[in-house]
């Protein structure tokens, strides 16, 4: 791809190492083998756009160790841009452990401390006429935590000037953040330069104060932002703008592990907006493609294909049909 080309999706935020346990219902003490895999949530959003067929770039950093150039290389291979992919000398590549209860149960442990290389990425390593450009720019919650990413984060907004399918993922790791009135304070500064945003109903508490769906959404349209996106788990996920509501069932599937599902919904969606779908299309896509995730072991690697997603999504719907 050349430099002046304009990328379908460009995101800023995590990128790092899922180390995920090839053993399942055992507490990591008892686990024997693992297996690495590319990691972070924005990381795993830029891999599922590009498998549905999207240019797609991704603004990062890693550290200057295997599990960097690990990293970068995977991007790569998945089909994300990684030009934007910094390596940074103070702190080593993160690392993430999980543990697989299905259906329901993944606990996380996130080795990111004191900082992380992502996290590092400053206001003049962005690059202005990429965001300006890029279809849609896709941001996440964490990325505000510290600084400098919370300062880059703002100045890439400022250069974006609130164009259409700017998005914010609510994405609150409570972690990451000193309390979440913190967190708090830093969305609320967010969703004045964003167009749509997507969470679920824990983010949107953080976010406005409301876990009702059709509340939350409501306050998150008050604040400025066109459309909605509220994550309810087995109730399904509800869209909503200022014109119309839309709330589409869940898919039945036998959850695995289901970390990575939020990401590959995220991917499905971007692919949806940026094809103009119907809001009920796009979702009823979204939930498909994150379902097929979550009956997946991996995250990155096991982003749908626009075939499965669409195989699934229309099955899903025909069954609504006919029940």
């Amino acid at each position: 791809m050349s430099t002046s080309e304009p990328f379908d999706v460009l995101a800023i935020g995590r990128s790092g190492v899922d180390i995920y346990p090839l053993q399942i219902g055992v507490g990591l003490e008892e686990v024997e083998s693992f297996g690495k895999f590319l990691g972070g949530s924005a990381a795993n959003v830029t891999v599922a756009a590009a498998r549905l067929g999207n240019r797609a770039a991704l603004i990062s950093g890693v550290g200057d160790d295997p599990f960097g150039r690990f990293v970068r290389a995977e991007l790569g291979r998945l089909g994300v841009d990684n030009r934007y992919v910094a390596t940074h000398d103070a702190f080593p590549t993160p690392v993430t452990f999980c543990e697989i209860f299905p259906p329901d149960d993944f606990p996380l442990y996130f080795y990111r401390k004191p900082s992380a290389p992502d996290l590092q990425v400053t206001p003049g390593e962005i690059d202005a006429d990429a965001v300006r450009s890029a279809r849609l720019y896709w941001s996440t919650v964490t990325g505000l935590s510290e600084e400098p990413s919370r300062s880059a984060h703002f100045a890439a907004w400022e250069h974006r000037g609130r164009a259409p399918l700017t998005v914010l993922d609510l994405d609150y790791r409570p972690m990451f953040w000193e309390d979440a009135a913190a967190a708090t304070e830093q969305v609320r500064r967010a969703l004045q330069h964003v167009t749509v945003a997507v969470g679920n109903r824990e983010e949107c508490e953080i976010a406005v104060g409301e876990t009702n769906p059709h509340k939350a959404a409501d306050a998150l349209l008050d604040l400025g932002v066109e459309l909605a996106i509220v994550k309810q788990g087995p109730r399904g996920v509800l869209g909503k703008t200022r014109h119309s509501s839309v709330t589409v069932p869940p898919n039945d599937v036998d959850v695995v592990n289901g970390l990575g599902a939020g990401d590959s919904f995220g991917g499905s969606l971007i692919h949806g907006l940026l094809h103009d779908w119907p809001l009920e299309k796009t979702l009823r896509y979204a939930n498909a493609a994150g379902a097929i995730v979550a009956s997946r072991l991996e995250c990155s690697t096991a982003m749908p294909t626009a075939a499965e997603v669409a195989e699934l999504a229309e099955k899903t719907a025909e069954d609504a049909v006919n029940v």
